[in-house]
């Protein structure tokens, strides 16, 4: 019997973990196959607090767990096949474990960005491919840039792009786009957006300093032809990783988890969610961190409401 079980590292876990193994409640949290989250695939991050000379995005994850693991949290990898949450004490079925109960849970599964599927495109990640222009734009200060997608997030993510670059062609496998109107309008009013409409990403075009540009094939006349390019940014949405809850928990109509405003509390109490499972909108570590620190504290006062454990000395 655990008091707290975190489910998913990243940021957001990774802070739960640190704050709820400070007031001695001993989490244990449970890794998936990618320990981490995103920011194990960036190599530089620049904007995240403290570090003025920027950290390598793996390095600033160990160090999170380090400082978790020093106040006592425990660490488990493997897979959740498996969650009750009809009654507390909740339990989670972890391949290789099998059944462990806690008397709350913390979900930080995140949001696995949606990727093309195309040869390089997944081995040139960090090296110009990216999901994120908030968090990549930067290094493409004056260079040409790709962005790949036709729904209101390619849209949004051309017109920040532009800020840092010298031109943006936006590649949309069809030639009408899913955005809004006022979406489309925004990015047509752009003089740095160009458009490579009705063409079919083929391959992620790269040497050996990264990537040269993408490989199309355009819709109408057949033909193949190479979009130069320094930095392709994939925008065609993220998929929040909640299979695992079998829908126990209320979630949005894309498949976010919902939880009180100003709170971290899903529809289940004492199940609380933190970081990109129940954040479509910043996706960013900083705010991820944040929401793990609410969830943290959100639970330790759940537990004390509840009588599974004395009053918090932290």
């Amino acid at each position: 019997m655990r008091h707290t079980i975190i489910i998913g590292t990243g940021p957001a876990g990774l802070t739960s973990a640190i704050y709820l193994a400070r007031a001695g409640l001993h989490p244990l949290v449970i890794e998936g196959p990618e320990p981490g989250g995103q920011l194990t695939t960036t190599t530089e991050v620049e904007n995240f607090p403290g570090f003025p000379e920027g950290i390598m995005g793996p390095e600033l994850m160990e160090n999170m767990r380090q400082q978790a693991k020093r106040f006592g949290a425990e660490f488990m990898s493997g897979w959740v096949t498996k969650t009750d949450l009809s009654k507390r004490p909740f339990t989670v079925t972890v391949d290789g474990y099998g059944d462990l109960q806690a008397e709350t849970l913390i979900i930080s599964t995140g949001a696995s960005a949606k990727y093309l599927g195309i040869p390089g495109e997944r081995e040139n990640v960090g090296r110009g491919v990216s999901t994120c222009a908030t968090c990549d734009g930067f290094f493409f200060r004056g260079k040409k840039i790709i962005v790949v997608g036709g729904g209101d997030s390619a849209m949004e993510e051309a017109n920040f792009l532009t800020r840092f670059a010298s031109e943006v062609v936006l590649v949309n496998r069809r030639s009408e786009l899913r955005a809004s109107k006022i979406m489309q309008e925004r990015a047509r009013a752009n003089a740095k957006i160009s458009w490579s409409l009705d063409r079919t990403p083929l391959e992620v075009a790269a040497g050996d300093l990264g990537v040269k540009g993408l490989k199309v094939r355009n819709n109408e006349t057949g033909e193949e032809e190479l979009i130069e390019a320094d930095g392709i940014f994939v925008a065609i949405g993220h998929t929040p990783n909640t299979k695992f809850l079998d829908g126990q928990l209320t979630t949005d109509e894309t498949g976010y988890l919902v939880v009180t405003p100003g709170t971290t509390e899903t529809n289940v109490p004492g199940v609380f969610a933190c970081g990109d499972v129940q954040d479509h909108k910043y996706r960013q570590a900083i705010s991820a961190a944040g929401t793990g620190c609410m969830a943290a504290l959100d639970c330790e006062r759940f537990l004390e409401a509840n009588e599974a454990v004395p009053v918090s000395v932290s």
